[in-house]
């Protein structure tokens, strides 16, 4: 290959490669970081990360292309989930319908907490706005509730 021309992305793999081989310390580098701007951002888009990270000097050779593609492994990895702005509550600065992340449930330390009606049966029946110590609908009828404690009424 002559001098004055550059191989392309496709022949050199991009900026995820350095010297022939996956630079994954850059790549592990990066994802932390957007890890953290999620966390510190509680929701961010694609060009709000890109932005941050140029403004900060963290990496200066990435695109939001690039940035979005670390975004997506972290998709697939579960670290963050995509969700689109609803325009409401902690979406209000970001357009409505535009794609934006989170951190997903469980990823930030400490354990995984569930709700306290979540646990319990009640906590997922239909009928629940019926239910009554008397009544038909009790929890001494209730099938769930029995086999949820495995004992018998």
């Amino acid at each position: 290959m002559a001098v004055e021309y550059e191989p392309s992305e496709e022949l050199t793999g991009g900026a995820w490669y350095s010297e022939g081989k996956l630079d994954k310390e850059f790549i592990t580098v990066l994802r932390e970081t957007c890890l953290k701007v999620i966390g510190m951002m509680k929701v961010a888009t694609v060009e709000g990360i890109h932005d941050f990270l140029k403004k900060r000097k963290v990496v200066e050779c990435c695109t939001s292309q690039q940035v979005g593609e670390i975004l997506n492994s972290m998709v697939l990895d579960d670290s963050i989930i995509e969700v689109k702005s609803t325009g409401l509550g902690e979406y209000h600065s970001i357009p409505i319908g535009s794609v934006c992340y989170r951190i997903a449930v469980g990823v930030t330390s400490g354990p995984k907490t569930i709700g306290p009606m979540a646990s319990i049966p009640c906590g997922a029946c239909p009928r629940i706005s019926v239910c009554t110590p008397d009544g038909i609908i009790s929890p001494k009828t209730c099938v769930y509730f029995t086999k949820w404690l495995d004992i018998e009424f």
